[in-house]
């Protein structure tokens, strides 16, 4: 898959504030998660700006944007690329949807109607990540948020 068909698919990353129409502008970055194994033995990980992924890869996605004065907080919003399997996201307060962003839940506890019955959902599943940001922790400068995935 090319880089550029990640960007497309991830371009619905977005950050408005909380209860206004206001939309602020994000940017983001792909990295891709590369492990070497050292001469010693040891085995070393870095990510590196991805320029091309294949299926198996970790990816590393990389959501920011500019402090601003938001009075009830932020929300920040980012859709999973149907290619990416969602893995974990930097902070613990993050929401998921598996249903395009229509309800959302934690992992763990968000439910699936499978046949007759429910289940819980896999992050496999996961469409959408959802952030919280609170007023009083915007931040200085620019703010960030990043989560990891598997390319399917």
């Amino acid at each position: 898959m090319r880089i550029g068909m990640l960007f497309g698919m991830a371009a619905a990353i977005t950050a408005s504030a909380a209860q206004a129409q206001s939309t602020l502008e994000t940017s983001r970055a792909v990295y891709v998660e590369r492990v070497a194994n050292m001469a010693d033995g040891r085995m070393m990980r870095a990510i590196e700006p991805a320029q091309g992924l294949r299926t198996g890869d970790r990816v590393v996605l990389m959501v920011e944007w500019p402090a601003t004065a938001a009075p009830d907080g932020l929300t920040v919003a980012s859709a999973i690329p149907r290619a990416l399997t969602f893995q974990r996201s930097s902070k613990d307060g993050v929401e998921i949807s598996v249903d395009g962003g229509k309800n959302w839940g934690k992992l763990g506890q968000m439910r699936i109607r499978d046949g007759n019955s429910l289940r819980l959902a896999s992050p496999e599943e996961v469409t959408h990540l959802r952030w919280r940001v609170p007023a009083g922790q915007r931040g200085s400068g620019n703010n960030r948020m990043t989560y990891s995935a598997i390319v399917r």
